[in-house]
């Protein structure tokens, strides 16, 4: 079984994020998705409009995914690739390069095109909160 994992806050769950995690899965049998839990958010300076459970709670709901952990800091990609036995690591294409250093660990590291004109910050500014 070929096993993928993907990572993101997935906030104001749109097609965009729905067309990662169907190509994510594409690329194997079985997705995890890391999901950034609130407190890494606030680490990261982001806040989002819904909480860990409930982010958490429609990424399950998705046909796509077979697993939500949570993301609770940066450096937990390099275990959790082992912890999951993961062959694939896949990120949107605005993070290309960063993530290389999986490769050493025998990880196949996948970086794919973000769907052109959607985005949750954009969402967000277009009906006027202060979410960013």
């Amino acid at each position: 079984m070929k096993r993928v994992i993907t990572y993101g806050t997935f906030d104001l769950l749109h097609y965009g994020h729905i067309n990662i995690l169907r190509r994510a899965k594409e690329l194997g049998d079985y997705l995890v998705v890391g999901l950034s839990s609130d407190e890494f958010n606030a680490i990261k300076g982001k806040k989002s409009y819904f909480s860990y459970a409930e982010r958490k709670q429609m990424l399950e709901a998705i046909k796509y995914v077979d697993e939500v952990i949570p993301e609770d800091n940066w450096e937990q990609k390099r275990s959790d690739v082992h912890k999951y036995d993961i062959d694939v690591f896949v990120m949107g294409d605005d993070w290309v390069g960063k993530f290389d250093f999986l490769k050493e660990e025998g990880i196949e590291v996948v970086y794919l095109p973000r769907t052109p004109d959607i985005s949750t910050t954009d969402i967000k500014r277009k009906i006027g909160t202060k979410y960013e």
